[in-house]
């Protein structure tokens, strides 16, 4: 299965990208990193920056139709320019709609909140997204794991053994 991970240039909570990544991968899936812009994304281990990926593809060049999930990686900064971005935030309403596997953890919840996804699910993040969530007419939660119909949620990398469990059983 091809799984795309969506995320903005800069401010990506590195292990949030890396370990579900390196799971899928292992798993025998295909990942594409997509991005707001050509080039690479820069990685953070909370705010320091570390290594740099390349992107695969661009938002505006690709298509619900050409993946089989989404995983949606925190950071703070990151989730919120992809907030900004029309395009990623299309991308991800359509996703949602289409019925297919959404992942976000930590911050990530952000772009699925501006892409009003949430009325009536469940979902847990960063603790701080709690209001947000709610206002949208969401229920937040505080566990390791919320999975409600297509979306599966989780609040920070301690919890990625159990998101990226999630993730591949919805691949299964």
């Amino acid at each position: 299965m091809k799984v795309a991970f969506l995320t903005a240039t800069e401010g990506v909570e590195a292990v949030e990208l890396t370990d579900p990544w390196e799971a899928l991968r292992n798993a025998g899936h295909d990942t594409e990193l997509i991005s707001t812009e050509s080039g690479t994304v820069q990685l953070f281990n909370h705010l320091d920056k570390t290594e740099t990926q390349k992107v695969d593809k661009v938002v505006r060049d690709v298509s619900v139709d050409d993946y089989d999930a989404l995983v949606l990686p925190g950071g703070v900064a990151n989730p919120d320019e992809l907030r900004t971005n029309d395009g990623a935030v299309q991308f991800v309403k359509d996703f949602v709609a289409s019925g297919k596997p959404v992942a976000a953890i930590c911050h990530a919840p952000w772009t699925l909140v501006e892409a009003n996804v949430v009325k009536g699910r469940t979902l847990t993040s960063w603790p701080s997204l709690k209001t947000d969530i709610e206002n949208a007419g969401g229920t937040w939660v505080d566990q390791d794991v919320m999975v409600d119909g297509n979306l599966i949620t989780s609040r920070n990398p301690n919890d990625l053994p159990a998101f990226q469990h999630a993730v591949l059983s919805a691949l299964n």
